[in-house]
């Protein structure tokens, strides 16, 4: 199963994925951390999501570019966090796929899918600001647009977080969704 989890900037989307993640059981976890901490903020923000998955169960992986060299179990439960950052340094790191953004991180996201027994996919929804952008910022709106409707289309549920709550916008078919709530 694949849930693709979007929503704004602190709308509870990662506590949302994680508890997906611990839904499915007893599965191996594995995180696939994709914040390049390049600053004292963005260093923080790392901190602050390992204490929140921490007691959790899961095996951390960094991986800032090239998401399909990531090998995972067979079976096991990853959680993808976060696609936006992704795009980012695929852009703009040396190593990065650069004008391949799209097509790298689409071949990584189906290798993980052909791996992993669950797929839990954090990605933020930044296309509701009225603010027009030029250049790289375009450049990056595009690419993460493209990324986020392939994903919407591989998941079997997408799920938007409001204010910490769900809001689904696509179900799994002929079984039970893993909607919970937020307490």
């Amino acid at each position: 199963m694949m849930i693709l989890v979007t929503g704004g900037s602190g709308s509870g989307k990662s506590a949302f994925a994680e508890d997906q993640v611990v839904s499915f059981g007893e599965a191996e976890r594995v995180y696939i951390a994709t914040m390049f901490p390049f600053d004292e903020e963005s260093k923080k923000r790392v901190q602050r999501h390992r204490n929140m998955r921490s007691g959790k169960g899961f095996e951390t992986i960094e991986c800032y570019t090239d998401l399909a060299q990531v090998r995972v179990s067979k079976g096991s439960t990853v959680l993808l966090e976060c696609m936006s950052n992704l795009v980012a340094n695929e852009m703009f790191q040396e190593n990065g796929a650069h004008e391949r953004t799209v097509q790298e991180i689409l071949k990584g996201v189906k290798s993980l899918l052909a791996q992993a027994g669950n797929l839990v996919i954090v990605t933020n929804e930044i296309f509701s600001e009225a603010a027009s952008y030029e250049g790289e910022t375009e450049t990056y709106q595009k690419y993460l647009g493209k990324i986020n409707q392939e994903l919407a289309h591989l998941a079997d549920e997408v799920v938007e977080v409001v204010y910490g709550i769900p809001v689904y916008h696509k179900k799994s078919k002929g079984g039970a969704s893993h909607e919970k709530s937020m307490e």
